[in-house]
């Protein structure tokens, strides 16, 4: 005596909910992703290719000897300036500048931190950077 059932079981699965949480999780991502760094510079990173939309009036050389001292240099000038003279050397020289612009020239072995301070000059006088980088 086999015993039949009145309902048949359906065996699909609906995705619907599934997308819900995506697109959910999706919309959170975004929006959180926003708030992660709101205080962080914004850069104007070179394209290998050699083009950028905005053009540094100001050029800041930062050379690291293998006696671990570090030379600024402004403009591509040969006698080095101390860190101390970088800050007020860029404002004089982009004083009039309707969109102040100086671009950082670091050779590969120069500590991070010094890039990081001129890039605290940046913000705090509110110029724009633009990382110099050799093509690939």
């Amino acid at each position: 005596m086999a015993i039949k059932r009145k309902t048949k079981i359906d065996s699909s699965f609906s995705m619907s909910s599934m997308t819900d949480i995506v697109f959910l999780l999706l919309i959170f991502f975004l929006v959180t992703s926003t708030l992660v760094n709101p205080n962080a510079l914004k850069l104007l990173l070179p394209k290998s290719t050699g083009q950028v939309a905005a053009k540094a009036t100001v050029s800041v050389s930062v050379k690291h000897y293998e006696d671990n001292s570090v030379t600024f240099h402004i403009n591509g000038s040969q006698t080095p300036v101390d860190f101390s003279e970088v800050e007020p050397q860029l404002q004089e020289l982009l004083t009039d500048e309707e969109d102040p612009t100086f671009s950082i020239y670091a050779d590969e072995t120069v500590p991070f931190k010094e890039v990081v301070a001129l890039m605290n000059i940046a913000k705090r006088n509110r110029y724009k950077v633009i990382a110099a980088t050799s093509p690939e």
